[in-house]
């Protein structure tokens, strides 16, 4: 089933018009025809089904129906991950996107003080808005960089679970039990990757003092980005 990214500000009208880069890949690349059903998400959690009225040169006519499934968890985890190199970081954006991750924010760290280039934000929000149609989910998610170390408590502030990934934990097997996601669906959840050289002493001494638990992911030491996606998945897959 096609999925269609809409602006939220006409997403409950009648229809929808499909413009630029939109209607090049579904209209050009993909050849939707007239009378084809997809569904149509605001990227704020909302689906509607959607069928295709009019194609024309340079814009295509949406026509919009009742509620579709949001194909959303039903927990919310927020995936804070030290800054990385910017193909990198897309990688990442990508699949934690496609995973089901609500926010990516990228931090820096004592071992990874590197800073986004101008422009890098915006590109990674659209490596996420692509991803968001590939995998059918109706949330765009946040993304948002790069923050100051100081900044983690803010941003995190109110969430029911807190865990930092450090490769020296023990593999916790730390993950939801079974009819507990309903009550942690507000709080949500808050999972923090360091860099590849691990976290100072200083830093696992503020985060312990901040109530954050550690999480092991196993024997191997993975990638920043492999370790981000891996820890969403193991809280929003199991």
């Amino acid at each position: 089933m096609i999925t269609l990214l809409a602006d939220p500000g006409r997403f409950d009208g009648p229809e929808i018009e499909v413009l630029g880069e939109a209607y090049r890949h579904l209209f050009r690349a993909r050849r939707v025809a007239v009378g084809e059903r997809l569904r149509v998400v605001d990227g704020q959690g909302r689906a509607r089904w959607g069928e295709v009225a009019r194609v024309g040169r340079s814009a295509a006519t949406v026509t919009l129906g009742g509620p579709a499934p949001d194909a959303e968890p039903a927990v919310r985890v927020d995936l804070l991950v030290a800054t990385l190199k910017p193909e990198r970081a897309a990688w990442l954006v990508e699949k934690a996107t496609e995973v089901g991750v609500h926010t990516l924010r990228f931090v820096h760290s004592a071992r990874a003080p590197r800073s986004f280039g101008g422009g890098t934000v915006e590109r990674l929000r659209r490596v996420a808005a692509a991803a968001v149609e590939q995998c059918g989910r109706s949330r765009l998610p946040e993304v948002t960089g790069t923050h100051e170390w100081k900044e983690i408590a803010a941003l995190t502030r109110g969430f029911g679970v807190r865990r930092v990934l450090d490769t020296a934990a023990a593999d916790t097997a730390d993950r939801l039990e079974p009819g507990t996601a309903s009550s942690r669906e507000t709080a949500g959840i808050a999972l923090l990757v360091g860099p590849e050289g691990g976290w100072t002493e200083e830093e696992r001494a503020a985060l312990a003092a901040g109530g954050w638990r550690p999480l092991g992911l196993g024997p191997r030491v993975l990638r920043t980005e492999t370790a981000g996606v891996v820890a969403v998945a193991r809280f929003l897959l199991s």
